[in-house]
């Protein structure tokens, strides 16, 4: 399932987009999306290199796990909508969760991550293209429930992360990402120094979402060919 050639070519232009945004292919982290692929791509994935893996549903990743074999050697990003119900076990799963949209969301994860004795590493998710069809706080809304969600003592705030758009439209991408890229460097340099990190683009905007500064990037099909039907 995994290509080398394809491999090859994405972090081809991943050095590419890297160098035109000033900085080296090391730089970007490359997340492998594994959702809706079978357990068997998981323990390939991470044998080909990819150590950071992401998936999207809770209820899914926990059927895999039992036939993860590099569970404590990877490390795993949930990158989909976290509903309430599924926080305790995002929690007890995920190293990161990038998807976190509320206020309700973030507090109810410091609460079940004190009960567990563990300091969760979270996103946020930032809705910048306000896309009614993406999860995500705007904006505004995000700089205001930020006082909040930095006072919460076992999250810890690693960065923004933005679902950009399904769009062909190069300069509105770049806008997004950009706006994006803005956000964070305000929330970092103001108001949380921890939060440094800057996941966007996927397999179809990857390249530019790195041009504008993205530190991770979300890579499924582009790796691993088409995603099975849910």
């Amino acid at each position: 399932m995994i290509s080398e050639i394809q491999t090859r070519g994405v972090f081809d232009i991943i050095k590419k987009s890297a160098l035109i945004s000033g900085r080296k292919q090391s730089d970007i982290t490359v997340i492998a999306v594994t959702k809706a692929f079978p357990v068997s791509l998981m323990n390939s994935a991470y044998e080909a290199g990819f150590s950071v893996l992401g998936e999207s549903r809770v209820q899914e990743t926990e059927k895999k796990l039992p036939k993860f074999k590099y569970l404590e050697q990877s490390e795993l990003h949930l990158i989909g909508h976290l509903q309430s119900n599924k926080v305790k076990k995002a929690v007890e799963i995920y190293d990161v969760i990038q998807s976190v949209d509320s206020i309700k969301i973030a507090g109810k994860i410091n609460r079940i991550a004190a009960f567990a004795g563990k300091n969760q590493k979270v996103f946020l998710q930032v809705n910048t293209g306000n896309d009614p069809a993406k999860y995500g706080f705007l904006k505004d809304d995000a700089l205001a429930a930020l006082s909040t969600i930095i006072e919460l003592e076992n999250i810890s705030l690693l960065g923004i992360m933005v679902v950009a758009p399904l769009t062909n439209d190069e300069k509105n991408l770049r806008k997004v990402f950009s706006e994006t890229r803005m956000l964070r460097d305000k929330i970092r340099d103001k108001f949380c120094p921890t939060c440094k990190m800057l996941s966007m683009g996927m397999s179809g905007d990857f390249s530019i979402a790195i041009e504008e500064g993205a530190t991770h990037v979300r890579i499924g099909s582009a790796l691993f060919g088409e995603r099975p039907q849910w």
